[in-house]
């Protein structure tokens, strides 16, 4: 029997929400039955009715909808948040105070204090809450993962890892864009560049190296006058083996369209991944010729190869990325956190959050030291 999922947030005109729509059908492991699309209610009804939603099960807020889907007797499973960032921590909190487990698309919350609180009402609840960092859940970003726990690229000696884009190099809020006029409203945002794209870098790097920043120095930038938050951000990063590591995520890098790479090196050799070609893994042994190891190939370790929806040869992504977050969702639900280890949960959540944090204060006080223990 499918799982049943309501979704807040993810109205007519949003991108993210189509994208998890897509994601929990992709193998029929979900049927939609609720929501509270949007603040709108005509947007809501008329996304309600576009989905085939009963209209008793499209809701005003997501208050009301989290309370009278958790007195129903075929009342939702989980639900899926994807609405702005101020928005996460008070809906993720009624329905986990509702007994409902949580979908949340990335960054956790608008800030380390609300984190934490959150990290409370999770363990209180003992529902579960999963962050959609879909990058980590690539096939040959498994496969990186898998080959450096493996030993082999030796001891990690540095890191780094970027996250270029270009669409808001220009005042884009100034004009009726939806996404760019909330991303760049401190209080709907929490954070600007490193809460939209630089959470994605560090939990990139995190996720393959399974290695923490012990301490960071940040530089936040707004280039675009009169931006009330950060479109560019340069972190140093010092891990406690003594590696060291480099940030970058920007917004307005002119000729980068979604330029999210990672390079890992290590005493015996490095690997580079770039989420724009992802169905290759660059593998470069020390004193060796370098080779590319592609998605669905007999070159990947055994365990990674399932991940591949497709054939070889065919480009598979982002929607596959998603849907491997919402089929390991499933197993976790059904099966407990066992059957889906890799999942991103609270846990990422509020480290993410530290390190914004973090990065907040170092720049705020000119590039100082902070650090993250």
């Amino acid at each position: 029997m499918r799982l049943r999922l309501g979704m807040v947030g993810g109205g007519e005109g949003a991108f993210i929400g189509a994208v998890h729509r897509l994601a929990a059908r992709m193998d029929n492991e979900f049927e939609l039955v609720a929501g509270a699309f949007s603040a709108d209610w005509e947007n809501c009804r008329r996304t309600g009715e576009r989905l085939h939603l009963d209209p008793q099960r499209c809701y005003h807020d997501f208050n009301q909808m989290a309370q009278a889907e958790a007195a129903r007797e075929n009342g939702i499973d989980v639900v899926a948040i994807v609405t702005p960032n101020y928005l996460h921590a008070p809906v993720a909190t009624a329905f986990l105070n509702a007994g409902i487990d949580v979908i949340c698309d990335k960054p956790l919350c608008n800030n380390y204090a609300e984190a934490l609180q959150l990290a409370e009402t999770v363990r209180r609840s003992g529902k579960q809450l999963i962050l959609t960092h879909n990058y980590s859940a690539y096939p040959l970003v498994r496969e990186a993962r898998s080959r450096v726990l493996a030993g082999e690229l030796g001891a990690i000696r540095f890191i780094e890892v970027e996250y270029l884009q270009e669409w808001l190099a220009q005042p884009l809020e100034l004009t009726d864009n939806k996404q760019a006029g909330w991303r760049s409203q401190p209080e709907k945002a929490g954070a600007g560049c490193i809460g939209d794209v630089g959470t994605h870098a560090w939990q990139l790097a995190h996720f393959v190296s399974g290695l923490l920043p012990q301490a960071i120095s940040a530089e936040l930038t707004a280039f675009i006058p009169g931006r009330q938050i950060d479109d560019d951000v340069r972190v140093q990063m010092r891990y406690a083996n003594g590696a060291r590591g480099r940030l970058w995520a920007s917004q307005v890098a002119c000729g980068h369209e979604n330029g999210l790479r990672l390079r890992v090196y290590g005493s015996d050799g490095s690997l580079e991944f770039c989420q724009e070609q992802p169905n290759q893994l660059w593998m470069r042994p020390r004193d060796a010729p370098a080779y590319c190891i592609t998605r669905a190939s007999s070159f990947q370790y055994v365990e990674n190869r399932s991940l591949a929806r497709v054939p070889a040869g065919h480009p598979e992504g982002y929607l596959e990325g998603f849907g491997q977050i919402y089929r390991e969702v499933a197993a976790r639900l059904r099966d407990g956190p066992q059957a889906a280890p890799l999942l991103p949960g609270i846990d990422t959540g509020v480290q993410g959050m530290a390190f914004i944090d973090a990065a907040q204060r170092s720049s705020a006080a000119g590039g100082q030291w902070i650090d993250l223990n």
